[in-house]
């Protein structure tokens, strides 16, 4: 069959250990056979990473930029164990992701991928939920110490016009621990523009939740920016679309997000959205089950899978044993970029194919072929088959040609 042909390449950044094997995979067995695929390579790599001092995750953000769509393997963030594993290294690399979050001003939006299978723990649950997650800030790029000694801990922020506001944090009676967080208005902003058009592209309402009742200005900054992109900008496609935008406080929150049907997306500070989106993902099903799109203001987005490079199936894999990981999420990182690239380069062929594919792994798991981790989550009486990780890729392959033909 003739490939379907592409205009503009995707970027296309590569990652570590178990995940590198399986993207391999992935493009050999569902996309290049199909597809005249284009991509422009960055390898982030762990040691690649390692011998560009890290411009080529600089680099791989700043063409995402250009080119507006980018797909990302899984990669390692380097703890003093990792340097322990890769004596090479020369220091302790930042995350990747955080990096090409900051450069593209991006927001984290997570969705849970379902199959009728395997149902969710909260049995209500009958619509996945969307967790967007602020990735600026907070404790992620905060400051602490601690203090042997009775004493009191300031605030100082001096301005560049020289004018100076000093708060006391606390007078303590002895040790202590002391941490110093921050936000800033324009990623806020960025934030709240992101969540409302990605509900708008999507057509989920958005609900938000935050602690500024606590957090009378810290988080009362959220809440009131959130307000004012709503309503100077957002409100009338809202009620046009027929969608809602909710604002309640995240313990409230939690209890609603418990009682409900799902289907929304919900916008989460930092902190809060890292643990909610596991929480969501886990109660659904898996984190291996998990997809994860940054977007930007601007509309770039940058798709990868949320889980990380399943480093235990690596060290088993480079025994030669056979392993059962899986891949769904990183295909659904490669069918949310192709259908990106067809919506913007108006390549109906191409989106239409990506449609095929995430069809063809529904398929395929809904005829009970499945990895092992998924086998022991299927209601009773499913007749579920565990493969290995080439096996169901072969499976997919198989009913994708036949959905294409």
């Amino acid at each position: 069959m003739k490939k379907i042909a592409m205009t503009t390449p995707i970027v296309e950044m590569d990652g570590d250990e178990m995940t590198r094997v399986l993207w391999g995979m992935i493009k050999d067995k569902l996309i290049a056979p199909f597809v005249d695929l284009k991509t422009e390579y960055y390898d982030l790599g762990l040691l690649h990473r390692n011998e560009t001092k890290d411009q080529v995750t600089v680099d791989a953000a700043n063409a995402t930029r250009k080119y507006g769509v980018a797909v990302k393997c899984a990669t390692i963030t380097p703890n003093r164990q990792r340097m322990e594993e890769y004596p090479q290294l020369t220091e302790m690399w930042k995350s990747p992701n955080g990096t090409i979050r900051s450069i593209l001003d991006g927001t984290v939006f997570r969705t849970p991928i379902t199959i009728d299978a395997i149902q969710p723990v909260v049995k209500n649950w009958k619509k996945p939920i969307t967790i967007a997650r602020h990735a600026y800030g907070d404790v992620y790029k905060s400051v602490d110490f601690r203090t042997e000694e009775p004493g009191e801990c300031t605030m100082t922020f001096k301005g560049v016009s020289g004018e100076e506001h000093t708060v006391s944090v606390q007078k303590v009676d002895g040790p202590a621990v002391w941490q110093g967080a921050h936000n800033k208005d324009t990623s806020i902003r960025s934030f709240a523009r992101s969540c409302f058009q990605y509900a708008i592209d999507t057509k989920q309402d958005l609900w938000f939740s935050t602690k500024d009742t606590i957090a009378k200005v810290y988080d009362g900054e959220f809440k009131k920016i959130f307000e004012e992109e709503y309503e100077s900008t957002y409100r009338a496609e809202f009620e046009k679309l027929g969608l809602i935008y909710f604002y309640t406080l995240i313990d409230d929150a939690v209890a609603r997000v418990i009682r409900s049907e799902g289907g929304y997306i919900w916008a989460c500070k930092n902190y809060d959205g890292d643990v909610m989106s596991d929480m969501v993902s886990t109660a659904f099903g898996s984190l291996a089950m998990m997809t994860s799109v940054l977007v930007s203001p601007d509309g770039t987005m940058e798709f990868e899978a949320a889980h990380g490079t399943v480093t235990r199936h690596y060290y088993k894999y480079l025994k030669g044993e056979k392993t059962s990981t899986n891949p769904m999420a990183t295909i659904f990182a490669w069918s949310g970029a192709l259908r990106r690239r067809g919506e913007l380069d108006g390549l109906a062929d191409l989106s239409a194919f990506a449609d095929k594919l995430e069809d063809a792994c529904y398929a395929t798991l809904n005829a009970g072929t499945m990895t092992k981790d998924l086998v022991g989550l299927v209601e009773p009486g499913f007749p579920a088959k565990a493969v290995t990780s080439e096996e169901f890729l072969d499976a997919v392959a198989s009913c994708l040609a036949n959905k294409l033909a």
